[in-house]
């Protein structure tokens, strides 16, 4: 690996830190997988993992290459992502809400098909443009100062990467506390009413919070 694409030791171990400081902080993609793994269990839970970590370095390809520059100054750009996420939260909520009581009591932990999770998830991270200017905003402080082209490209894909496995580590730490306690909330119905709710009623206050929040346009 070029040595250029890394900071100097020093500077990089402030990277490193700040950047499990700001993982280990809950955003829309740790309540998400907390929501999932408590609801549907620890297997949920990490496919939930994968799929906001593969949003989030979408997201860090995307601000690599600009785009979170475009959403830093076009309004309009930053709104319709915005709230198109926002939406999105707010349909999961409804449709958890919606769920049959008797499937929720029936289907085991294991049998929870994961890929409706794992999209979900990836979609929740995608649909977040703060994650994108977020990026933008971190990541220049660590990178070699004069560098252009190809190489600042790269060296800002690579400490994105970096993010990126240090949040899928947390955010795996916050998945499996919170599946140890999907099976004691599935030993009733009324637990499981009450996991379907809370799931719900999540995913849309983290909806309305989202189109609250941030810059207004």
């Amino acid at each position: 690996m070029n040595a250029e694409l890394l900071p100097t030791w020093s500077l990089l171990s402030v990277f490193l830190v700040a950047s499990l400081v700001l993982a280990v902080t809950p955003g829309p993609g740790v309540i998400y997988i907390v929501t999932r793994s408590v609801a549907q269990g620890r297997r949920a839970g990490v496919a939930s993992v994968a799929g906001v970590a593969l949003g989030n370095f979408g997201c860090a390809v995307a601000a690599s290459l600009g785009l979170a520059a475009l959403f830093a100054t076009s309004a309009v750009a930053f709104a319709v992502v915005k709230y198109a996420g926002a939406a999105y939260l707010i349909w999961l909520g409804i449709k958890a809400l919606r769920a049959k009581a008797v499937a929720q009591a029936t289907v085991a932990a294991g049998e929870v098909p994961l890929w409706p999770v794992f999209r979900e998830g990836c979609v929740v991270a995608l649909l977040n443009p703060k994650t994108a200017i977020f990026f933008t905003a971190f990541l220049p402080q660590f990178m070699t100062p004069g560098i252009g082209g190809a190489t600042a490209f790269l060296q800002a894909l690579l400490l994105s990467a970096m993010f990126v496995f240090i949040a899928a580590m947390t955010d795996a730490a916050y998945a499996v506390l919170a599946g140890a306690i999907a099976p004691k909330l599935s030993g009733s119905a009324r637990a499981g009413g009450v996991a379907r709710a809370t799931a719900g009623w999540s995913f849309i206050a983290l909806g309305i919070f989202a189109a609250l929040s941030g810059r207004k346009v």
